[in-house]
């Protein structure tokens, strides 16, 4: 089973030289501190970064340079800062190669839920709702069961909808998986974990095809 970090390792292997990429808040911003060495990728943030590197280390933290979710962050040669205008124009102009997404709840369907809990405040849906309109690479990273055990995995989500069936794979604790017309399309197993566990957490329809092999993380 992986952790946070363990889920933003695998999903670093999908981040392909030459790739302009913008995470979302919680564990797709830990990506950036595992794509490889010996290739070019362009991290972009909502709040207005191209460039993006990794997490300062404790002590080189500079308060005035932050990403979307307000976390300090380093920047690379060539970076560059610019207003929200700008920003969203290169998100809704489709100049984003893939956007990494965190979630509540993903249907069958590839239907994502990130952004409101009925009861719960929010201050709103934010730059997810531009995302995932404009995005055509969609991976979501999410634990793949809630802290009572459910699955979050659905057939359908209950909660509120961020965007309709725009996801295009999914990285959890327990797996990696496509969304397909049929279901989630079972790809890979988390080390340790078996395809019946993954069946168990998934409430949505599961394909599994011959034998699944374990992550290499």
């Amino acid at each position: 089973m992986l952790d946070k970090n363990g889920i933003a390792k695998r999903i670093a292997k999908e981040v392909q030289d030459g790739y302009y990429v913008n995470l979302g808040i919680g564990i797709p911003t830990l990506v950036a501190n595992y794509v490889r060495n010996d290739i070019e990728v362009e991290f972009q943030s909502e709040n207005g970064v191209l460039g993006m590197g990794p997490f300062p280390f404790e002590g080189e933290e500079d308060a005035d340079v932050i990403n979307a979710g307000k976390q300090t962050i380093t920047t690379l040669p060539g970076a560059s800062f610019f207003d929200s205008s700008m920003s969203f124009s290169m998100i809704r102009g489709k100049h984003v190669d893939l956007t990494i997404l965190g979630a509540m709840e993903v249907a069958e369907n590839g239907d994502i839920a990130n952004w409101k809990i009925p009861g719960k405040m929010v201050k709103g849906m934010g730059g997810a709702m531009d995302l995932v309109a404009s995005a055509e690479n969609i991976i979501v990273a999410m634990m793949h069961t809630n802290r009572a055990g459910a699955s979050k995995l659905l057939k359908r989500c209950s909660l509120p909808l961020t965007g309709v069936g725009c996801v295009k794979k999914i990285v959890t604790n327990l797996a990696v998986l496509e969304i397909t017309e049929q279901g989630f399309k079972l790809l890979e197993r988390a080390p340790g974990v078996t395809v019946d566990q993954i069946k168990e957490a998934t409430e949505g329809h599961l394909i599994v095809e011959g034998a699944i092999p374990e992550m290499q993380i």
